[in-house]
């Protein structure tokens, strides 16, 4: 049973928590730890165009403002989505465990399951596109819309 008031306090978690990572994961692991440059060099050495590399960051950094901000939040858990099961398939030569040389496949796999639950469970308490949509609901609706 899900108990309806502290159910959009757990989403509200989980959503910033993935948002935050997903800004420190694209702004400052991929442009400041790797580099440009460095990334683009690594996206290509598994077959990837560089406009992926680009791309890539664009929807990991917006996608993670919008989850903070809780605005279109399923949206940008949906367009996350790819971001995550491409990583897992980068990773997934390497092994299970993410502390095997090169990075295994749980942790990108764990992110995109914590995605899809965002997805489904949606914006969660103090969310910023409910109220600028002018829809925001009594505490106790958020966690039980459809």
């Amino acid at each position: 049973m899900i108990d309806r008031q502290t159910a959009p306090y757990g989403a509200l978690v989980l959503r910033v928590s993935l948002g935050v990572m997903f800004l420190a994961h694209s702004l400052y692991l991929k442009l400041v730890v790797f580099t440009l440059p460095g990334t683009v060099k690594f996206f290509e050495s598994v077959g990837l165009p560089a406009l992926a590399t680009h791309l890539t960051i664009v929807v990991e950094a917006a996608g993670g403002l919008m989850l903070v901000a809780g605005f279109r939040t399923r949206y940008a858990a949906i367009a996350l989505l790819p971001v995550l099961l491409g990583a897992t398939w980068v990773h997934w030569r390497n092994g299970w465990l993410f502390t095997n040389a090169g990075g295994g496949w749980e942790y990108p796999l764990f992110l995109a399951a914590a995605t899809v639950a965002q997805a489904l469970i949606g914006d969660g308490a103090h969310a910023a596109g409910a109220r600028v949509a002018g829809t925001e609901v009594a505490r106790w609706q958020v966690a039980t819309r459809s």
